[in-house]
Formats: structure tokens, C-alpha cells, sequence
């Protein structure tokens, strides 16, 4: 027996109606009719009991129902795992869009070597999303900057980065070996918008909240300290434009570069990520 035959004999025997089983099968009912006559005679007996009124299964075709819908079932569990087991695996990783990274170039060279096969697929997000889509789920771990609000994810440390304050180079500030943030509190600082997590924006504003203009994305800050004199928050050590300067932070916790991913999550892929990113990350 055919699975496409049962298919039809299930069809036809939850509808008790040769048309309305047609229109559930997307064909037309002659074709339909043939196929359950044939299945028929390769069983050796009538499965419906055929009257003006309608169609009423007979006692074997009760019992090929039931056997057929079973064999049905098996036959979808089948499909599912062999497609499931050609698709190609892929993880997709989230990375907070703030600037280049040498780190980022070794992990990512490294990862392809371990994971040839894997599709691997990357989602940028602005500041304003600090775990990069991964609690909408977006995407299946992180490589983005702490602190942010940890509930529900597990976050392994890579690097920790001292930050400075970006200013414009003509600032007189600029030319000072450090500054403090009480020394910069009559200053407007760059803000995120409204619905940010409040850890995360209460670390770039020095954990005082502050006034200045709406930010979402790194190239947006520093227009805002080129046109609006804010101030601006960085890591040291990234490239800045000659027109800005950058002076280091005292007393400022450094900025912590991390993995994260859900908490639980027991996906293989994200645990290779996270070992390759340690190692990636100590150089």
C-alpha cells in the first residue's frame, strides 16, 4: 500500500464524503475514487460501505484507519528527522556595533576553522540593545559590552578595557592625562533612548543620569561631541577622527568585553563559541 493511497483512505473515511474529501486533498473526486477502489483490491475487501445517503466505513476499513493513521505518523516523524538531520547547522551570533575590534577578527578566523561546516550568521545592533537581540531571540549568544541587566543569562568575561572621555580636540579638557566625572558634571553627556536598559545606560553616563542629546549607534556619539561639544564615553584604545581626543576616565570601572547567552542553554555550538572567543580574546 501506497502512503499516498492511505492518505487518501484516511481523508475520505474522516469525511465519510467522496467530494468533501476531494476538496480537503486539493483534486478531483474521479481520480480520488479510483485510488480507494484500488486500495481495495490490493486489501482483498471493501473499506467503505457505498449508499445513497453516504459512506460508512465497513469493520476492516475501522481497522485500516486506525493502522493507517499510525503508519502516517511514522512515516511524518521520518521526513522530519532526515530533513532535520540534512539541514546545515547554524548558529547566529550577535555583535554590539561598536567599532572594530581586533578581537572579533581572531575569534571569527578561528571559529571557521573549528566549524567549517556550520552556517554562520551575524546580527549588528545598535547601543540601545546591549545583549543584541538575545533576549527577543535573535540570535543564540552575544558578543557585546557589560554591564546590563544579567537575569535569565549566563556572561563569561573576555577582556576588560579602560574607558576614556571623548571630547572635541579643541577642548581645553583634551589635553589633560585624566579627568574625574565630578569634573565633568556641568558637561551634557549623550543619552540613549527612553526603554534602554537602565544598567547599561547609567554605566555610560557614570552612573549619575545626565542630559544631552539621543543616541543610538557609536557614530552617532561622536557626532554629537564634533557638533554639540557632549560628552562621550569609550573604550580606550579604539580610533578616533582627528578631530576628536580621548582622555582616560579616574575611578571609572573598565568596560567589560563578554560572551552571554540564555541561561540553560545547552546548544553545542554556543558553548564552542564561548571556549574559541576566551582563547581568541587572551591574545
Amino acid at each position: 500500500m501506497e502512503l499516498r493511497a492511505l492518505r487518501y483512505f484516511v481523508a475520505v473515511a474522516e469525511e465519510l464524503h467522496f467530494g468533501r474529501a476531494a476538496i480537503r486533498l486539493h483534486m478531483s473526486q474521479p481520480p480520488l475514487s479510483r485510488a480507494i477502489k484500488q486500495l481495495e483490491a490490493d486489501a482483498g475487501a471493501l473499506l467503505f460501505a457505498r449508499s445513497p445517503a453516504g459512506v460508512t466505513l465497513t469493520p476492516v476499513g475501522t481497522v485500516l484507519l486506525d493502522e493507517a493513521r499510525a503508519l502516517l505518523d511514522h512515516a511524518d516523524r521520518v521526513r522530519e528527522r532526515v530533513s532535520a538531520a540534512a539541514r546545515v547547522a547554524t548558529i547566529t551570533i550577535g555583535i554590539l556595533g561598536d567599532g572594530t575590534d581586533p578581537g572579533v577578527a581572531r575569534l571569527a578566523a578561528a571559529y571557521r576553522r573549528h566549524h567549517a561546516g556550520v552556517d554562520i550568521r551575524v546580527r549588528e545592533t545598535d547601543l540601545t540593545d546591549p545583549t543584541c537581540g538575545l533576549r527577543a531571540g535573535l540570535v543564540d549568544v552575544a558578543l557585546t559590552r557589560a554591564p546590563f541587566d544579567e537575569t535569565a543569562l549566563t556572561v563569561r568575561a573576555l577582556r576588560a578595557d579602560p574607558v576614556g572621555v571623548v571630547l572635541r580636540a579643541d577642548d581645553p579638557l583634551a589635553r589633560r592625562d585624566g579627568l574625574r566625572p565630578a569634573e565633568l558634571s556641568d558637561r551634557r553627556w549623550f543619552q540613549f533612548p527612553q526603554g534602554t536598559d537602565p544598567v547599561w545606560q547609567s554605566y555610560w553616563n557614570g552612573g549619575t543620569p545626565r542630559e544631552g542629546p539621543v543616541v543610538r549607534a557609536v557614530q552617532e556619539c561622536l557626532q554629537a561631541v564634533l557638533w554639540n561639544g557632549t560628552v562621550g564615553l569609550a573604550p580606550l584604545g579604539h580610533d578616533l577622527p582627528a578631530e576628536l581626543a580621548v582622555v582616560p576616565l579616574i575611578g571609572m570601572p573598565p568596560s567589560r568585553v563578554v560572551a552571554v547567552w540564555n541561561e540553560g542553554d545547552t546548544n553545542p555550538l554556543i558553548r564552542s563559541f564561548v571556549e574559541i572567543a576566551t582563547a581568541a580574546y587572551r591574545h
